[in-house]
This record gives structure tokens, C-alpha cells and sequence, in this order.
């Protein structure tokens, strides 16, 4: 049986490295262009861990699903659930079988850390929202009346943002508003300055 300290490098270091890069929540699959060496190298650490200890950690392997494309081109992919589920599962095993006595990896559940990131997340983008809701009322107190293409952007903006959840949709936003008022991009920058 492989001891403490010479699992320690796979579970510390290795594979809460591969947790740690993994993609966030935004991406739902990992593609082969995308993470094909990701799941391969968890795959050949699991393969490490197997000889290391005698045990068989195979069920923590990400095996990939395979889809079709429109152009009937065939392609392997992850769901990012699954391979960060899969990680974790493995670390808290690793972590039960010879870590106990020590305090768990995630300071709670993987739920709970996602959790508390998306939180944090969400604070950012209404935080963010709001500061640019701030900045319109701002400008458009400070604009003269001779600025109606600007005063109209702003107004445009102003109303939409309600419906903005990302900071990508905001980006969209700002500049699909700017083109339907006739705002160059120099334009733009020159309002938000």
C-alpha cells in the first residue's frame, strides 16, 4: 500500500492543479481543440495512481462523448460537470482514504465552492451594472442639449440594462446601441472618459 507522503504529489498538486485550471462554469463541454490533453492527462495520472497504490481508481477516469457536427463530422467532448465531478470525487476519495486527519481540500463540499463563487460572480456583475448605470445618470445630467445622438444612446442603454446578465452582454450592448445611434467606437470611448 502506497503511504501518505507518497500519494501527497497527486492529490495536492496534481490533480487540485487540474481542478484548478479547469474551465468555470460557462463552458458546458470541453471539446478535443479545447481539453482533449486536459482529460488525457488526468486520465494517465489515475493510470500513475493505480500502479502507486494497487487499488482501482478507474471509475474517476473521463472517458469523452462522442457527437456529430452539422457537417456530419464526428467529435469527442466533455461536459465540464463531469470532469470537474470526476475530480473531485477522486481527491475526496484520496482524501478519505489517506488524508482524513487532515482538514478536507475544499473547506466544505465542491458545491459550496462553486456556490460561493458564483456568488461572487453575481455580486461583481450587478456591482458592475450598477456603476455603469451611475456613470449614464452622470452623463446624461452633465450633456447639453446639442448632444441628442449621445443623449439617446445613453437613454437606449439605460433601459436595456435591466435585461443584461453577463458582462459579455453588456459589451454587446454598449456597442449594438452605439451603431444603431450612429456612435463611432472613438465616440464611445470619448462618452465613457
Amino acid at each position: 500500500m502506497a503511504t501518505k507522503e507518497e500519494i501527497r504529489p497527486f492529490y495536492y498538486a496534481e490533480l487540485q492543479g487540474y481542478l484548478s485550471q479547469a474551465p468555470g462554469n460557462k463552458i458546458s463541454v470541453l471539446n478535443e481543440a479545447l481539453g482533449k490533453g486536459l482529460w488525457e492527462q488526468v486520465n494517465q495520472t489515475i493510470n500513475e495512481l493505480n500502479q502507486m497504490t494497487g487499488e482501482d481508481y478507474n471509475r474517476f477516469k473521463i472517458v469523452p462523448e462522442t457527437e456529430q457536427d452539422l457537417d456530419g463530422e464526428y467529435y469527442s467532448v466533455v461536459p465540464v460537470v463531469l470532469y470537474r465531478s470526476k475530480i473531485n470525487g477522486l481527491i475526496s476519495r484520496l482524501h478519505g482514504k489517506y488524508f482524513s486527519d487532515e482538514i478536507p481540500p475544499f473547506s466544505g463540499t465542491p458545491t459550496a465552492v462553486f456556490s460561493q463563487s458564483q456568488e461572487q460572480t453575481q455580486t461583481f456583475q450587478v456591482q458592475l451594472l450598477l456603476e455603469v448605470q451611475s456613470k449614464i445618470d452622470e452623463k446624461l445630467s452633465s450633456l447639453g442639449e446639442s448632444n441628442k445622438k449621445e443623449k439617446g444612446f445613453l437613454e437606449k442603454v439605460k433601459s436595456r440594462l435591466s435585461s443584461i446578465r453577463t458582462v459579455a452582454q453588456l459589451i454587446l450592448l454598449l456597442l449594438s446601441t452605439a451603431k444603431e445611434c450612429g456612435l463611432s467606437i472613438d465616440e464611445l470611448k470619448a462618452l465613457f472618459n
